[in-house]
């Protein structure tokens, strides 16, 4: 088994078109898919519980006679968790921790109400507030992610909202005690063993078991996409999540084997996961390369990891270190390492990423289970206009207004003038009535 990343040179001249080739990946699903999710959609909607339990017992070879008995109890997470050898139990509370403590100073820079008076004593302001109930989506399809209910329901829970629903799915009904234990440790308030576009759907317009939310956060896979997107305007979501992103800017210090193992951990995703490597040293490219080579039969999900490099993996040589920031400024990566001796000299250059990893020692993987700020980040270029998820998901935000009599004449007299402009005459009314 072989994995050969694409190789790619600026200085070619084939260049731009070769790389946009090799970025390339459509966001939309196929109509099949969209089919399929219009009608467990529908289907939820009016059958409710009868219509989870049907696509339960059909995708996830569930049986069970109710939907309340596949609710995962307080007393059963708090189980998962007790009977963890003590080394997994302490990983999950300390990286819980630093979650919680990362989002707790995200609340108080962004995160709360405030208001002022003009000189006329009129008040202004903005009242925030946390959503009363929301959904978070765990994959359990190809693996577990203890570390995805950290990172969904700790911001949720530190934004204050009242009622956090998680729903997994369980394939084969094998419950995953590290996410269950998670669930414990986060504070999720329900949690119920479903999974695929019917979790969406129930989240979304609830069932007699089930209670609606107002938001479903997570990722997943094609068909949770596709019923995110559809169920958004009945419930907000966070993003519609693509394949898995890794981009390392590397100057040729950092070690080359930790530089393959980095690619390796984006590739064992799936295999339309990206990993690209941006360097000006070519000899140090080759030694990735090497590397790659060396250490891809180690691998427990060695075809995974091949069938990503081979492709949608990229080596590109770039003529310097400025030009593989704006090549990555390009690409707006989900996950960019900047592996250099002087992370801080390039940082300023950089402006679309999801997360940003400084120096040789900060491995994506640290980000995704314990360093603190939220994992939960925009794909496929997404990074251009939005953001890692984070307390101000799980928050909304109401304009505080409080006009004073002596504002009113102010105000009035504009608000008059711009209201007749529009022709819309109860407006300018309403104002004038207030002038003295």
């Amino acid at each position: 088994m072989k994995a050969t990343p694409l190789r790619l040179s600026t200085a070619d001249s084939d260049f731009d078109a070769r790389f946009k080739e090799r970025l390339h990946w459509s966001a939309e699903a196929d109509a099949a898919i969209e089919k399929v999710v219009a009608d467990i959609l529908a289907d939820v909607r009016q059958r409710g519980d009868a219509a989870v339990l049907d696509y339960t017992r059909r995708f996830d070879r569930l049986e069970a006679a109710s939907v309340e008995a596949l609710e995962l109890t307080a007393a059963e997470l708090r189980s998962a968790f007790d009977t963890l050898p003590s080394a997994q139990r302490e990983a999950l509370e300390h990286a819980a921790a630093r979650v919680r403590s990362y989002h707790e100073a995200q609340k108080k820079a962004s995160g709360e109400s405030w208001s002022y008076r003009d000189a006329d004593g009129t008040l202004l302001g903005q009242k925030v507030t946390p959503l009363d109930r929301v959904g978070i989506y765990v994959p359990g399809g190809k693996a577990a992610y203890p570390s995805s209910v950290l990172m969904n329901a700790i911001p949720a829970h530190v934004a204050g909202v009242g009622e956090i629903v998680m729903v997994v799915p369980t394939p084969g009904g094998e419950k995953n005690p590290l996410v269950l234990a998670a669930a414990h440790v986060a504070g999720v308030t329900r949690a119920f063993a479903i999974g695929g576009a019917q979790a969406v759907a129930a989240l979304a317009y609830g069932t007699p078991t089930i209670p609606a939310v107002d938001k479903v956060t997570g990722p997943g896979n094609a068909y949770v996409a596709a019923a995110k997107r559809r169920v958004f305007g009945t419930v907000g979501i966070d993003m519609i999540a693509g394949p898995s992103e890794i981009l390392v800017l590397a100057d040729g210090t950092t070690p080359a084997d930790w530089v393959a193992m980095d690619l390796f951990s984006q590739a064992e995703h799936d295999e339309l996961a990206q990993s690209i490597l941006l360097c000006p040293d070519a000899a140090y490219i080759d030694r990735v390369q090497q590397e790659i080579d060396r250490l891809l039969p180690t691998q427990q999900r060695a075809g995974i990891i091949a069938a990503s490099l081979n492709g949608r993996g990229a080596l590109i040589h770039t003529r310097n270190m400025e030009e593989a920031c704006e090549i990555s400024n390009r690409i707006a990566p989900e996950h960019l390492e900047v592996s250099s001796s002087d992370p801080h000299r390039w940082e300023p250059l950089l402006r679309h990423a999801g997360a940003i990893f400084l120096g040789a020692y900060t491995s994506e993987s640290l980000g995704d289970y314990c360093a603190g700020p939220n994992h939960v980040l925009p794909t496929s270029g997404t990074a251009r206009f939005s953001s890692p998820l984070g307390v101000y998901d799980f928050q909304k935000r109401s304009s505080l207004i409080e006009v004073s009599a002596e504002g009113a004449q102010v105000l009035g007299r504009v608000a008059v003038t711009l209201a007749e402009g529009e022709g819309l005459q109860a407006h300018a009314d309403a104002a004038r009535l207030r002038l003295r």
